[in-house]
C-alpha cells in the first residue's frame, strides 16, 4: 500500500530521501528532506515516537482480539522478542489504536443491503450494569455502528442509530429490532419512522420497523450470532475496568469483526462486501493504522 509523501511543514510533495535514523527497537527509519522549505522530517505512519516495532504492536492487538489474554500475550513476547513489554503497555496499545482506527473507519461510506438489525447485550463495568448496542447490516454482516453505554436512554440509542443512518444513506428500507419499547421513538428521530407496527408503514414513512420478539417469532439470529462471538471474547474479562476502556475495547472488536476476522458464512471479511474499494494487505491492522494517521 503506497501513499504519497508530503512535507508536514509546507505540504509540498517535492521530497527526497535523506539518510536513516537508527532506533533501538524499531530498526532503521527513513528520513526525508523537503526541497521547498529545506526541512528534514520522518513520516508519521501511525507509530511516531513509539518505542516498539509496528509488527510487535499489531501482533499483540491481533492476539488479544483472537482471545489471548494480556498476560499470555506478554508471555508470548518474552519467548519471541528480546525487549518485552508489560501487559499494561499492551492494553494501552489496544485502546490507543482501537480509537485511532475507529475514527477513520467511522467515516467510510458503506454499500449495504435493505435491512439493518439492532440489538443490545449486557456487560459489567466495575460491577455496574453496562450495555453494548450495535447495528448490523444483514446482507454484508458489517457492523455499521456501535457504542458502549451505562444506560439505554433515548439519547444514547439515538446516537448509535443516527450513525447507522448517516453511514447507510438511503439504502435501508427495514430495521429489525427486539421488543424494546424505546426503538419506535429512536427510529422516528433517525430514520423518519411514522408507524411502529410490525411490517407496517404509512405513506410518509421512509422505513419499516420489524419487531421480532423471542416468544413470538424467534430470534434475530444474525445479530445474536455476532453477540455470541463477542461473548466468547468478553466472558473471561470478569467485567471491564472503566467505561472508557470498555468503549475502546468494544470499538476494537468492531474493527476486528469487520476488517480482520473472516466471516464463516461469507468466507471473507464483511468489509470486502461493504467497502469493496478498500484494499488491505496481509497485516490488516498495520494497513488500517497507517490509513488512520
Amino acid at each position: 500500500m503506497k501513499t504519497e509523501i508530503k512535507c508536514p511543514y509546507c505540504s509540498s510533495n517535492e521530497v527526497i530521501k535523506r539518510g536513516l535514523r537508527n532506533t533501538e527497537n524499531r530498526g532503521k527509519i527513513q528520513r526525508y528532506s523537503c526541497k521547498k522549505c529545506n526541512k528534514r522530517f520522518v513520516v508519521n505512519n501511525g507509530f511516531f515516537r513509539m518505542r516498539n516495532h509496528p509488527q510487535k504492536i499489531t501482533l499483540c492487538m491481533d492476539l488479544f482480539f483472537r482471545g489471548v489474554s494480556l498476560r499470555k500475550a506478554q508471555e508470548h513476547l518474552q519467548a519471541f522478542y528480546p525487549h518485552n513489554s508489560s501487559h499494561m503497555t499492551i492494553y494501552r496499545w489496544i485502546t490507543k489504536y482501537s480509537n485511532m482506527i475507529g475514527k477513520y473507519t467511522d467515516t467510510l461510506k458503506l454499500n449495504v443491503g435493505y435491512e439493518l438489525m439492532s440489538d443490545e447485550m449486557e456487560e459489567r463495568v466495575r460491577g455496574r450494569q453496562g450495555w453494548f448496542v450495535d447495528v448490523m447490516d444483514t446482507k454484508t454482516r458489517f457492523m455499521v455502528s456501535s457504542d458502549f453505554m451505562y444506560g439505554r436512554t433515548l439519547e444514547n440509542m439515538i446516537k448509535v442509530m443516527r450513525k447507522a443512518r448517516i453511514r447507510t444513506g438511503e439504502q435501508v428500507k427495514v430495521v429489525t429490532t427486539d421488543g424494546l419499547m424505546g426503538y419506535g421513538s429512536v427510529l422516528k428521530k433517525t430514520f423518519g419512522l411514522k408507524s411502529p407496527n410490525h411490517y407496517v408503514s404509512s405513506a410518509r414513512s421512509r422505513i419499516i420497523h420489524n419487531i421480532v420478539k423471542a416468544n413470538e417469532r424467534g430470534f434475530n439470529h444474525k445479530i445474536e450470532r455476532l453477540h455470541n462471538s463477542i461473548r466468547e471474547r468478553t466472558k473471561i474479562f470478569r467485567g471491564f475496568g472503566s467505561l472508557e476502556g470498555a468503549t475502546a475495547i468494544m470499538k476494537g472488536y468492531e474493527i476486528f469483526y469487520n476488517f480482520i476476522r473472516k466471516h464463516q458464512a461469507l468466507n471473507k471479511c464483511p468489509y470486502e462486501l461493504a467497502i469493496p474499494e478498500l484494499k488491505l494487505g496481509t497485516n490488516k491492522w498495520l494497513d488500517l493504522i497507517r490509513l488512520s494517521c
